[in-house]
């Protein structure tokens, strides 16, 4: 809801339980007034005639409270717009009007031929901000142009949570006092990154359930920054946007136009359980296409055959995928071009000849009578120097004239901001997806920018913001044409995982590291603010191969894979029957808990520190709880799970066992999981009765 006051200088959006005010100055001064606790229109109005404090002149009354801090006059934070022309540097604006359109607020202000537009939207209880920038003068060169400031309220002892990693080992939670100067993360490789993924939250003394909380999440799938400053005054102020430093996103014509892509937050006073639900309620509603429509249970062949595959090998495969009750059949890496290595082939994206003698079409046909989907493994960016593509082509990639071109997996870049090589992939692609009865594509990205040049162009930084937006245009066009293919983001794991990206794609693959223990945390971190409709996990051979060699049972991989989007990736022509019989009745269980995990309320009952760790999923009258034990200590017996979201007053029963519970005794007293000895787990899956 958005209420505007009588002199059109106040506004206010309201979402079911937040409000988010900011007023403009006789001085057209953009001031931020509250972010948090529903509030009224005379209680912002009340809020805008507070004068601003006095300050001595090293410092300035303006830093830490305005809306969208530009560069230029009594300012001293890190802007968060920076503009450079032939003749000056920095913004001098005035406001020119207000204007809405649904539930979306527009402000505008110019700066001789520079407008800009700032874009405010209610979703629930998060707030979508973003800028629009369209210059209607001499050329400029867009330094920095953040999406929004977001100014937190008075308040001592912040702490600050962020999500950090690295390949295998991504999206796990950090949690530390904030101090006095700037917290920088952020992306300067082309893509989101496996070291942090775009968000933060700030808190004084949340836990799990309760306090209030704020998050502030980016939607940008290249590279990126967040800083999260505590000014001298103590005030904390968040900025965030595309690009990771200062030095350049684009250079804007007359008649050119940038869109920065949102940059949303959100307050709860539930904590950060409650926080990461409305982050995901948000998310299945209003971000993630099709949200409401499971997952399948899919099986992916790249951990059974790598790149040794032929028809016949997985034709096998899917015989024994379907038997166990797997919905959608994956062949990854190696079907295309002369790709029997990493050595080769990418961007030669048709079928291998002598592994698929008449295309894709007849497996898919296969798959299809078997009962599942059929989908496949791409790569679009990246070519191998030993490919089709490149000899035709070397000039389509990202490089530095008179440079080395450097290389990682033996591939290098394609430079999409080409129109050219955008056209080569979205022809390519077309025609792939028209060949054969294809349902799924796992979009890979292996390897991030090195040598981010483009010889011959005026403005060859342009490629960073570019790539990203051609990226979206792929994308968006392949769906639009392909309405029945669902698409998943990969980038060596979980490298390419932001809001921007899965407004495009069905899920996203959390990590390569498929050890369902390490995979506990990087899903406790992920779970802060994605939902697990979107997480992908596998359940893969035992002792696990690609990291720590881990042995576990079928029973520990499978509750721990089932916590998401369940799939298997091991070598299923290797398993016993009894193991195959087994993982039967587990993709069974898993489509029987399916709508709990995928659309239900995530409840975090014990964190993955060691011992027992549990999550819970509460959708209408059920809800079940998975279970781990890493390790038994001394013999000591493992608490109870103490359950959420249910109603007290009604009695629940164990669909398993048929044991009646009180919902009283479980919200009070907890669910003993039954768990011992070594990397165990459990399944309780409970209906109201």
């Amino acid at each position: 809801m958005l209420e505007i006051s009588d002199n059109g200088r106040t506004w206010l959006l309201s979402g079911p339980t937040s409000s988010y005010a900011l007023h403009l100055t006789g001085g057209d001064e953009l001031l931020h007034l509250h972010w948090g606790p529903r509030i009224g229109l005379a209680d912002a109005e009340a809020l805008a005639v507070r004068p601003l404090p006095e300050y001595w002149p090293f410092e300035s009354p303006l830093d830490g409270r305005e809306e969208y801090p530009v560069e230029g006059g009594p300012r001293f934070v890190r802007p968060a717009l920076s503009v450079r022309t032939d003749e000056r540097r920095g913004t001098e604006w005035s406001f020119e009007r207000h204007d809405s359109e649904g539930d979306e607020l527009r402000l505008r202000f110019r700066d001789g031929g520079l407008n800009v537009t700032l874009h405010y939207r209610m979703r629930g209880d998060v707030v979508e901000r973003w800028v629009t920038l369209d210059n209607r003068g001499a050329d400029l060169e867009l330094l920095r142009a953040d999406s929004a400031a977001w100014t937190l309220p008075d308040r001592e002892g912040w702490r600050l949570s962020q999500l950090h990693g690295r390949w295998g080992a991504e999206s796990r939670l950090a949690q530390a006092p904030l101090t006095y100067g700037e917290k920088v993360i952020g992306s300067r490789r082309g893509h989101t990154g496996h070291q942090h993924l775009p968000w933060v939250a700030l808190d004084t003394d949340a836990t799990e359930e309760r306090g209030e909380v704020y998050g502030c999440a980016l939607g940008w799938s290249g590279s990126w920054r967040i800083a999260v400053a505590q000014l001298p005054d103590a005030r904390v102020q968040v900025t965030g946007g595309a690009g990771y430093d200062d030095s350049g996103l684009l250079r804007l014509a007359a008649g050119e136009t940038f869109t920065t892509p949102v940059f949303a937050g959100l307050w709860s006073d539930g904590g950060f359980g409650g926080a990461s639900r409305a982050w995901h309620a948000y998310q299945r509603a209003y971000v993630i296409p099709d949200a409401d429509q499971d997952r399948p249970v899919l099986f992916n062949s790249w951990e059974a055959t790598e790149f040794d595959i032929s028809e016949e090998q997985q034709s096998l495969l899917a015989r024994r995928a379907a038997a166990i009750g797997v919905e959608l059949f994956v062949v990854d890496d190696g079907w295309f071009g002369t790709r029997t290595s990493d050595r080769a082939g990418l961007g030669d994206w048709a079928p291998n000849p002598d592994r698929f003698p008449s295309g894709l079409k007849p497996l898919a046909e296969y798959v299809h009578a078997l009962g599942m989907q059929f989908g496949i493994w791409v790569e679009p960016e990246m070519v191998n120097p030993d490919s089709e593509l490149y000899r035709a082509h070397p000039d389509w990639v990202q490089y530095q004239s008179g440079r080395k071109r450097t290389e990682f997996r033996n591939q290098l870049v394609l430079n999409l901001a080409r129109d050219d090589v955008r056209e080569y992939l979205w022809e390519r692609l077309d025609g792939l997806l028209s060949s054969a009865p294809i349902d799924y594509v796992k979009w890979d990205f292996n390897r991030c920018f090195s040598d981010a040049g483009w010889p011959g162009e005026a403005y060859p930084q342009r490629l960073w913001v570019d790539h990203v937006r051609a990226l979206y245009d792929l994308l968006d066009r392949l769906r639009a044409a392909h309405p029945g293919v669902a698409f998943e983001s990969c980038s060596g794991g979980g490298g390419r995982i932001d809001l921007g990206v899965l407004g495009r794609t069905d899920q996203v693959w959390t990590s390569d590291n498929t050890d369902p223990l390490d995979r506990l945390a990087i899903q406790h971190g992920f779970s802060q603010i994605h939902p697990a409709r979107a997480m992908a996990a596998w359940v893969t051979d035992s002792p696990n191969a690609m990291l720590n060699h881990r042995a576990s049972s079928l029973r520990f991989r499978f509750v721990s894979a089932m916590a998401g989007v369940l799939g298997v990736g091991g070598d299923l022509a290797r398993w016993t029957e009894e193991e195959l019989a087994e993982a039967g009745e587990w993709v069974t269980l898993y489509k029987e808990i399916r709508p709990l995990v995928q659309r239900g309320d995530l409840y975090r009952l014990r964190p993955p520190r060691g011992g027992l760790s549990a999550v819970q999923y509460v959708l209408g009258d059920e809800t079940v709880v998975l279970a781990w034990l890493q390790a038994q200590s001394y013999g000591e017996p493992l608490p109870a799970l103490r359950l959420r979201g249910l109603d007290p007053t009604a009695a629940y029963q164990c669909l398993e066992t048929g044991e009646i519970h009180r919902g009283a005794v479980l919200v009070h007293h907890g669910l003993q999981a039954g768990l011992k000895g070594d990397l165990d787990a459990a399944v309780i899956h409970l209906r109201r009765i």
